[in-house]
């Protein structure tokens, strides 16, 4: 499997500019789930030349090519992150709209055990958790 984005990107035969290049870099250094909004904002710093139309056709192309993965968390925003990542859940924060990402070993095995007990073999699954904080109480 390819390092980077970039990598994926060669790998797959895609045609690199300048701009598309620094959007992958963009994505590659993000530590959240960006949208195409925010992708454009952290690009155009890099290079001020840079569209949001251009944005949004190489966040379609890095989708369609399997490198990004769509998510949308009913905040009406589709968000990204890379595609090869390895398999995590997420718990979307309500109030805030922040994504926390998780894995849960005995989540994982309950599904598994459903897909059997249903009579099935489980190849994927999605698992995204909606969610306010607690309250806590003032000490």
């Amino acid at each position: 499997m390819a390092d980077t984005i970039l990598d994926r990107c060669e790998a797959r035969g895609l045609r690199m500019t300048e701009q598309r290049r620094i959007i992958a870099g963009v994505l590659e250094e993000a530590e959240d789930h960006p949208d195409v909004e925010e992708l454009y904002f952290r690009a155009s710093a890099v290079d001020p030349k840079i569209s949001i139309a251009t944005v949004y056709r190489t966040v379609k192309l890095f989708e369609e090519s399997g490198i990004l993965e769509k998510h949308e968390f009913g905040d009406g925003r589709a968000r990204y992150e890379t595609a090869d990542r390895d398999h995590h859940d997420h718990l979307i924060d309500m109030n805030s709209g922040e994504v926390i990402e998780f894995v849960d070993d005995e989540i994982e095995a309950l599904q598994e055990k459903i897909a059997k007990k249903l009579g099935y073999r489980l190849k994927g699954h999605r698992l995204e958790l909606y969610g306010v904080p607690l309250k806590r109480n003032p000490e």
